[in-house]
């Protein structure tokens, strides 16, 4: 009788913190980008920022398998890198949506810049399904002047039964196409 109420109790300490751990995990708060990479930032450039740009970004944190009968969950990491070995990088929006285009999840308070060379990242895990099959981020940069465009990507990560999947999805500048 005591061992299955010590289980009891062992099984309840351990939920508990699992539960803490999963409500930790689901997603990068908006404040890590400026704690967690305080090293890879720099001021903001006091002059105008005239070169601008954005990418696009499709992630896959959920993915339908066995003609949508089965989903499988990936965590995602995406990487922003400044290509610049001179000049910092104007970060102006990093943006999480969802398969609906709805916003999950804005990464940033205000512009950041990267260090020449650094990088940042945001985290989702793979217990948070927000995004779903359709997850994309959305990076809005812009630097003064002339600059190396930067580079942009997302890892995902996960298992389905006993195999273990990795794989990249590189980031897509937006431009404009067509005429009016």
């Amino acid at each position: 009788m005591c061992h299955i109420r010590a289980g009891g109790i062992f099984l309840a300490v351990l939920l508990c913190l699992l539960t803490v751990r999963m409500s930790e995990a689901l997603a990068q708060s908006s404040a890590s980008i400026e704690q967690n990479f305080a090293n890879s930032l720099t001021a903001v450039p006091s002059k105008g920022l005239t070169a601008s740009g954005a990418f696009y970004v499709p992630v896959y944190s959920s993915v339908s398998m066995s003609q949508g009968k089965l989903r499988a969950d990936f965590s995602v990491t995406l990487s922003v890198h400044n290509a610049s070995e001179t000049k910092p990088l104007v970060l102006k929006r990093i943006a999480y949506f969802d398969t609906s285009g709805k916003m999950v999840e804005s990464y940033l308070k205000s512009p950041v810049a990267l260090k020449p060379f650094a990088t940042v990242e945001v985290a989702i895990a793979t217990t948070d399904t927000r995004g779903g099959t359709g997850a994309n981020f959305v990076v809005d940069w812009a630097a003064a002047g002339e600059i190396a465009e930067p580079a942009v990507e997302a890892l995902m990560v996960g298992s389905v039964g006993a195999g273990h999947y990795a794989f990249i999805s590189q980031g897509r500048p937006t431009r404009l196409v067509g005429k009016d």
